[in-house]
């Protein structure tokens, strides 16, 4: 698909803020600058909006590895694994100690093994030219009908 502009991108995250529950697991996939954190920010928002709370600044997390995000119910932790560099630093991050109670969003996932039951896979790439961006998505289980959604 597509994605024509910030719009559309606020738009797709929309529907996916929809469906979103603990022990879901978003991986976000491509290149520097491409978009991922805007995505991130732009679902977080959402979620607070529906959850009738003030929008708060979403940050990329690279520098820190991670933020979370306290929404009602819902809690968000919001990874950047751009510096890891080993499968087995993962370990000491703790990713998936607490799977059922937490939504993770994970920008740079290439190192992970972990077999996932609801996981959903954006990967976004550059498009014509600097509003476009192309999106694929690949879900599993409740996300697998998500494209013709959006």
């Amino acid at each position: 698909m597509i994605v024509k502009s910030l719009d559309h991108l606020n738009l797709i995250s929309k529907s996916i803020s929809k469906r979103l529950e603990n022990g879901d697991c978003i991986f976000l996939i491509g290149e520097i600058g491409v978009g991922k954190t805007t995505f991130t920010r732009f679902l977080i928002n959402n979620l607070q909006n529906q959850k009738g709370l003030k929008e708060t600044e979403v940050l990329s997390p690279t520098f820190n590895l991670l933020y979370e995000y306290e929404i009602k119910d819902l809690k968000i932790m919001h990874y950047d694994l751009y510096r890891i560099n080993k499968a087995n630093e993962l370990d000491h991050l703790g990713i998936f100690l607490e799977n059922k109670k937490t939504i993770k969003i994970i920008e740079w996932p290439d190192l992970i093994k972990t077999p996932l039951i609801n996981k959903l896979e954006i990967h976004l790439e550059y498009g014509e030219n600097d509003k476009e961006r192309k999106m694929m998505i690949n879900g599993v289980n409740k996300w697998e009908d998500l494209e013709n959604e959006i």
